[in-house]
């Protein structure tokens, strides 16, 4: 006996070739991100490993970096660029979603049609452009109105760095607000809510997942950022104490990495330890994904623990 298959069944049983392939394509790219993270975090791991051997640990995570007279300490590179990636924060985050809610709750469709795109193209602008701009507009600006003895300070940094994060805020958090559903907000307008009202209350909790995302990854490219900071924040590797230390030279661990990988002789402890410096660097930015995607998995589990 014959038994004969429909169309839709046999297609079902045995996907078709081209389906095959483009899922195999797919878990391949995956894949293959992974592997080449792995790969760049064990090249680092070999080559920073040794800074660890040569050098002691009272050393390398001392106060003083002064490489000519064997002195090590990364605690003011790292001091460094938490204080240019907080204050860079400080910035950009209220900007950014506040921009993000104007662009997806409030603006007329005319306006964020044009908003938008522009928003997107300031993410291309080149980081060294920007540092120009910083050395040539906005450090004269600070050296004038705060009184610090010179323009390129740590603020300077953060400013530089907020605006350069803008955008990736702007966009994702805009992302999230679109995603939800519109029925959302018909529901609270049904029910006598105000504008303002069901955007504070309603959609953005219901978008706060990828608003932190948002937040984190503009943490992440405020504290990956090379070029910008090296230009205005003075390149002076030292511990911020005073209060002021906003308006005092700071330097950044990529900044350190990007000045002196280029002089130091290779296999040197010199060497080393600017890996080392690129190890913290990279453990650092990945803790702070990690945190992102922990948030929005607990953020997720809530609401489908409400829904159910």
């Amino acid at each position: 006996m014959t038994v004969q298959v429909a169309p839709q069944e046999r297609a079902r049983v045995a996907p078709p070739l081209r389906e095959t392939l483009i899922e195999t394509l797919i878990r391949t790219a995956g894949v293959s991100a992974i592997v080449f993270v792995v790969l760049i975090f064990l090249f680092l791991v070999r080559q920073g490993v040794p800074a660890f051997l040569d050098v002691d640990l009272s050393n390398l995570f001392g106060r003083r970096w002064y490489p000519t007279f064997g002195l090590y300490g990364t605690i003011p590179l790292i001091l460094g660029s938490l204080l240019v990636t907080a204050g860079a924060i400080i910035i950009a985050v209220p900007l950014g979603i506040a921009s993000a809610i104007y662009i997806g709750e409030v603006a007329p469709r005319q306006v964020r049609d044009v908003l938008k795109p522009v928003i997107e193209v300031l993410a291309g602008i080149p980081s060294v452009v920007l540092g120009f701009l910083g050395i040539l507009v906005i450090s004269p600006l600070v050296r004038r109105y705060t009184g610090a003895p010179t323009g390129l300070t740590a603020f300077t940094g953060s400013l530089i760095l907020g605006y350069m994060s803008l955008p990736t805020i702007i966009s994702i958090a805009e992302d999230a607000l679109d995603a939800v559903p519109k029925e959302y907000r018909d529901a609270a307008r049904a029910l006598g809510a105000t504008e303002w009202q069901t955007i504070r209350r309603v959609v953005v909790p219901a978008a706060r997942s990828g608003i932190v995302t948002a937040v984190m990854l503009g943490i992440g490219r405020a504290i990956g950022e090379t070029m910008a900071v090296m230009m205005v924040t003075g390149n002076a590797a030292r511990i911020p104490k005073e209060l002021d230390a906003f308006l005092r030279p700071i330097r950044t661990m990529t900044a350190t990495i990007a000045a002196e990988m280029g002089e130091v002789a290779q296999g040197s402890t010199h060497f080393h330890v600017l890996f080392a410096v690129g190890m913290i660097l990279f453990i650092m930015t990945f803790i702070i994904n990690a945190i992102a995607s922990w948030v929005v998995f607990r953020q997720g589990a809530r609401v489908q623990k409400r829904v159910l």
